[in-house]
């Protein structure tokens, strides 16, 4: 008996220890988008496609995955951190202080019962959303029935200086506080929970994303991208080819990063 457990005993340790590496394991450099005269400040994933705000041209790109252009939409008030769901893509104008809801080439309002003052990002989950009031340093989120507002002007844990994204999860609202520094994670009554980055010293924490297992931020200023685990555990830090980072998206188990003056994406793989 103690002959046969052994060798078992010793596989599944050996199991535990390769699913472990392979958790662990970086991301690495795959290849470069040229986005020619884009400068993208935020990203989605819709209907197949990558869609890029480009706020300095006031319009939108669209790309498929190999980073062809499709299309080029004009117009727009200075479109920043966008997302989407199956039917409509959501674009937060900060010059016009409106989200517009773009569906089958038609454009509406969302309803929102506040004013905004310059929404840098939007984050859509079900029929939840929350948006990154920039000017009014705080989140504004529907939890389904109807809208709350949280976050101050300010430094403490709680206070806002600046959001510029926003992320909603299961149980979770992850913001971009952006000239604080740091994420914060709220939960959905408002309520500050925890805090991310301080003791790597970003500078200009300007967007976000969170997958199942790690917490993506964009430091603008030291032109890189921080990975850390739900903990707030640094895991790595990318900078590679990175020139003032604004935004990140995963489609396929690929980091696509939107590098702002590089005027392309960096796209990375693990």
């Amino acid at each position: 008996m103690t002959t046969f457990i052994k060798p078992i005993w010793g596989l599944f340790v050996c199991i535990l220890l390769l699913s472990a590496c392979q958790s662990n394991k970086e991301w690495t450099y795959l290849k470069t988008i040229d986005l020619a005269d884009s400068t993208p400040i935020g990203l989605t994933a819709y209907q197949g496609n990558i869609w890029i705000a480009d706020g300095d041209h006031n319009r939108l790109v669209e790309l498929d995955k190999e980073g062809n252009i499709k299309n080029k939409l004009e117009g727009w008030e200075r479109p920043m951190h966008l997302d989407s769901d199956a039917q409509t893509l959501y674009i937060p104008e900060y010059g016009s202080d409106k989200i517009i809801q773009w569906n089958n080439g038609q454009k509406s309002f969302m309803s929102i019962t506040d004013s905004l003052d310059a929404p840098a990002g939007i984050s859509v989950y079900k029929n939840e959303k929350a948006i990154a009031d920039f000017y009014n340093h705080r989140i504004l989120y529907f939890n389904g029935t109807k809208w709350i507002s949280f976050g101050k002007e300010g430094k403490a844990q709680g206070d806002l200086y600046y959001p510029t994204d926003v992320q909603i999860t299961t149980s979770k609202i992850y913001v971009a506080d952006a000239y604080n520094n740091r994420v914060q994670v709220f939960d959905k009554t408002g309520k500050a929970l925890q805090v991310i980055g301080q003791t790597e010293r970003m500078n200009a924490a300007t967007g976000i994303y969170v997958s199942n297992k790690q917490v993506f931020v964009t430091d603008f200023e030291n032109d890189r991208v921080l990975i850390y685990d739900l903990e707030g555990n640094l895991q790595q830090s990318i900078n590679q080819g990175l020139n003032k980072p604004t935004d990140l998206l995963i489609i396929e188990k690929e980091l696509y990063i939107a590098n702002y003056k590089g005027k392309n994406l960096m796209v990375y793989q693990r």
